[in-house]
């Protein structure tokens, strides 16, 4: 298609650059070429025409995609038809054609008229025409950064009219650029006017085009634009900018992740590789939101095996499948067990012999667990206390366990059990060859059982979207985020630590759950309703700050602190283990359960 535009443009200069000879030649003499003339011209027709397409060849007038062009490339066609006209007048007088010199510089002025007005034409077609009949069928678009990529957001606009947009204004943040035009688009103001950006120019869309930004200011303009009604677009990441190239694709919609404002991390790729290169790994809830994602990271550093151990066979199907997908050399391995099992764990770590275990495993919702304290009792404590028993048997050099901030000063029984984990490892750690560490953390947002599916899902269904209390807050990061901090803490693990990861900011719910139904294109309260439901068993108003400087130690990491160590009464803590597993083998009651609980956790305050 693009060569036979390249042909069609090529013909119509010749055609053009003769006529404008002739017409040069009638306008010469009056309205009628003598037959000398009109003979002579013919004669050397052929040359001057080939000397002209030598010219604009040469000038590469025919790369230009004129529906895009820009002045410089109107200014490179009079440059090409001058020197077109004077190398082929040159030839003429060279050779002495006899034709008056008069008309020379007529045909010069021609030739320049008609082939810029071709170009010209060009960058419009009946698409154009329409698109401007009926621009009320378009959204009008602000484009937030006149930089580059804004630039790029622009064109890419202008030449896919079947997006529906139409960009009308910019808005950026250096000064020099406000009040200026982009190709007649005009710069109208900084992240600050965005508002009254949109109401004045009744945009619909808006469209962040700021790839090299980072996530603070990021989310300063996210709040800019969800005070306005309009649709929030965003172009992610780099791309190919320096090269003049952009994907449309790469414009995506928003995404509640944006919205935390967290900066990118940067891994010590060796310690990675030394971690867990030519090793075999045990992901225990390989199929869990937590559990698939260390996968996902872990496989990229070549393990000599990974072992996918999960109870749910649907989810460890869907995790094996995509690894197997992208990573056809990899070895793994699913296995669908139990770690309540200890005979079976036997038979895992004995066969297989992994080297380093990460430990995601666990029932982890919160009112369930409260509703059923001897399954989370069975499953969370002494399924891993069966992994704990067999890494230090099988010679496992680090085992690392995903925690939560709920097990800081517990309140419900999930909580609680966390915590008490916490303790066995640490108590484990200094008798066994193991490095026995845990990662605590907040919220993941779309983990099983966080709030951000439920929310999509109400939202879904036309609301309402209920929200326990609208002062609660949590601490949140992004599941590759968490995961990809789990990994570098096993790797500077010395055995012991329990890791707390830098959550920022803490988030309140309510302002989640409304810019969720602002990223689904609603208003809150008036397209989805808000219902606030009161807090559920177990659960807190204000989960603990994670980073208390009095508490804890800095890493090499600026996100990743050890939490001073405790010393636990190792035969006390045994004896009352103990106690906890007969009270749950007899299915006891879940006063009791919680105090023995307490008995481990002093300071657990269950709210029975």
């Amino acid at each position: 298609m693009r060569k036979m535009k390249v042909l069609l443009l090529g013909l119509l200069d010749m055609i053009l650059v003769n006529a404008s000879y002739f017409i040069g030649l009638w306008l010469r003499f009056d309205g009628s070429i003598p037959v000398i003339y009109y003979n002579t011209y013919l004669h050397y027709a052929i040359v001057v025409t080939l000397i002209h397409l030598g010219v604009f060849i040469l000038l590469k007038m025919y790369r230009t995609m004129w529906r895009y062009a820009n002045i410089s490339e109107y200014i490179r066609v009079v440059i090409a038809t001058v020197l077109g006209s004077g190398a082929a007048a040159l030839f003429l007088l060279i050779v002495d054609s006899g034709l008056p010199r008069s008309i020379y510089p007529i045909a010069m002025v021609l030739e320049s008229f008609f082939i810029l007005t071709t170009r010209f034409l060009s960058h419009f077609n009946l698409r154009d025409f329409i698109f401007a009949k009926n621009r009320t069928n378009y959204n009008k678009t602000l484009i937030v950064g006149a930089g580059e990529a804004g630039v790029l957001v622009m064109n890419e606009l202008l030449k896919h009219k079947e997006l529906g947009s139409i960009p009308v204004a910019f808005v950026d943040d250096d000064p020099s650029k406000i009040d200026r035009n982009i190709n007649g688009i005009p710069v109208v103001g900084d992240r600050r006017s965005i508002e009254k950006v949109v109401k004045d120019y009744e945009i619909k869309d808006i469209i962040i085009a700021m790839p090299s930004i980072n996530r603070k200011d990021q989310k300063e303009i996210l709040e800019f634009c969800h005070k306005t009604p309009a649709k929030i677009k965003i172009v992610p990441g780099y791309y190919e900018a320096i090269e003049g190239k952009m994907n449309i694709k790469e414009i995506r919609e928003v995404q509640i992740e944006d919205l935390l404002g967290r900066e990118e991390i940067h891994l010590n790729q060796d310690e990675l590789t030394s971690l867990i290169k030519d090793r075999v790994v045990l992901i225990t809830g390989a199929g869990g939101s937590i559990g698939s994602e260390l996968c996902r990271q872990i496989v990229k550093y070549d393990p000599k095996e990974m072992i996918l151990l999960d109870i749910y066979e649907n989810s460890l199907y869907e995790i094996q499948n995509e690894l197997k997908r992208h990573y056809k050399d990899a070895n793994l391995t699913a296995i669908i067990e139990t770690m309540r099992e200890r005979e079976r764990m036997e038979y895992v770590f004995d066969k297989y012999r992994p080297e380093i275990v990460f430990h995601a495993a666990a029932h982890k919702h919160v009112p369930l667990m409260e509703a059923s304290p001897v399954s989370a009792v069975k499953n969370n404590i002494f399924g891993t206390r069966n992994l704990i028993d067999m890494s230090d048997k099988y010679n496992v050099s680090k085992f690392v366990n995903i925690s939560t901030d709920k097990a800081v000063n517990p309140t419900s029984v999930m909580g609680c059990t966390k915590r008490i984990i916490e303790i066995m490892l640490q108590v484990k750690d200094k008798e066994s060859k193991t490095d026995f560490v845990a990662v605590r953390f907040g919220n993941v947002l779309g983990s099983n059982g966080s709030v951000i599916p439920l929310f999509k899902q109400q939202i879904k269904e036309g609301g309402p979207v209920t929200v326990t209390d609208k002062e609660m807050t949590r601490y949140f990061m992004t599941i590759p985020e968490a995961c990809q901090l789990v990994l570098q803490a096993g790797a500077i693990a010395k055995g012991g630590e329990i890791f707390i990861l830098d959550m920022g900011e803490k988030v309140k719910i309510d302002d989640l759950a409304r810019n969720l139904i602002r990223l689904s294109g609603f208003i809150p309260d008036e397209d989805i309703k808000i219902i606030y439901t009161g807090l559920r068993p177990g659960e807190k108003l204000y989960e603990e700050l994670l980073l208390n400087q009095e508490n804890s130690t800095k890493t090499a990491y600026n996100k990743i602190f050890i939490e001073k160590p405790v010393i636990h009464d190792r035969e006390g803590l045994l004896e009352n283990l103990e106690i906890l597993h007969e009270i749950a083998e007899n299915d006891g009651e879940k006063k009791e359960i919680v105090a023995q609980l307490k008995k481990i956790v002093p300071n657990y305050t269950p709210d029975i």
